[in-house]
């Protein structure tokens, strides 16, 4: 065993975060499931804590979840482990990184910013031009800007009425004031996740649809099967994680009658997809590639 203390930031009793913990305490003989509700920062000495333990002390922090869904008070919670780099803790993913992330507008410009392959999408505030986009696109998705596992979108087309339609693109506004809208594609029930631990390559799943379900989430029926993706696919998944600078990833991608497209690079990575998909101890890889960051040069 290495003598290092490494928490472990997720969701206790949750099987990625408990996971993450056990393969950490099997390298180190030290576990620390962190709760981020927990938190408490002493801007004024510096110290942080998790309840009563002192974590800024700690040689690093694995993040694998913030809060159980994603909203705006994410992006506070991440000052808190900003502050924790700042007191010389190593964190995995970097939360300036990971707060690129979080917010789905973000990740998006930053993906087009990099003319890498995404759906047509219309980012709007606008009722009116939020009625041209469904229009033009025939069906489309409103995704709410910090959500996971598809909770919170609408898919609204033109086999609605006019009115219809205004009426559903008002009630998604009252949630959503800047609404992100993304052409529905055929997917086939089938898209994929790319996994990257360090910007290297380790594998691919797949979501199989398996219901009349739009989307291919397990949140909605949806199960793992491996993935065999060409080079091109490959190539394309590791261009659109490279920006973000992430320690553990995974892109999620779909194959389209015009073309391979991504979707989102994750904040956190699927490591159930990973392990029921492929067979990857992801939990494991990513533990034993931080202890390799943390020893000394």
């Amino acid at each position: 065993m290495i003598d290092l203390k490494v928490g472990v930031i997720g969701l206790p009793g949750k099987w990625s975060t408990e996971a993450l913990a056990d393969a950490v305490e099997h390298a180190t003989g030290f576990r620390h499931v962190i709760d981020m509700a927990e938190l408490r920062a002493d801007l004024t000495t510096g110290a942080v804590y998790a309840g009563a333990t002192k974590i800024s002390d700690y040689d690093a922090l694995l993040v694998k979840k913030i809060s159980a869904e994603y909203n705006p008070n994410t992006l506070d919670r991440l000052e808190l482990l900003r502050w924790c780099e700042h007191q010389g803790v190593r964190v995995m993913s970097p939360a300036l990184n990971i707060l690129r992330l979080i917010d789905r507008l973000s990740c998006t410009v930053t993906l087009r910013q990099h003319q890498i392959p995404m759906p047509p999408t219309t980012i709007t505030e606008s009722i009116d031009a939020a009625m041209n986009a469904v229009e033009q696109y025939g069906s489309a998705i409103f995704k709410p800007l910090y959500s996971t596992k598809a909770r919170g979108m609408v898919v609204i087309d033109n086999s609605m009425n006019q009115q219809q339609r205004r009426q559903h693109i008002e009630s998604f506004k009252q949630q959503n004031p800047m609404m992100y809208i993304q052409q529905k594609l055929d997917l086939s029930g089938r898209d994929m996740g790319l996994v990257f631990l360090g910007g290297e390559y380790l594998g691919a799943y797949a979501r199989v649809a398996q219901t009349d379900s739009w989307n291919t989430t397990i949140h909605s029926g949806g199960k793992y099967q491996a993935a065999s993706l060409s080079e091109d696919v490959i190539e394309m998944a590791f261009r659109a994680q490279q920006p973000f600078g992430m320690d553990f990833t995974t892109v999620d991608v779909a194959e389209t009658a015009t073309g391979p497209v991504v979707f989102e690079v994750s904040a956190f990575g699927g490591f159930r997809g990973a392990k029921d998909g492929i067979g990857i101890d992801a939990a494991k890889r990513y533990v034993d590639y931080a202890i390799n960051q943390l020893k000394p040069c």
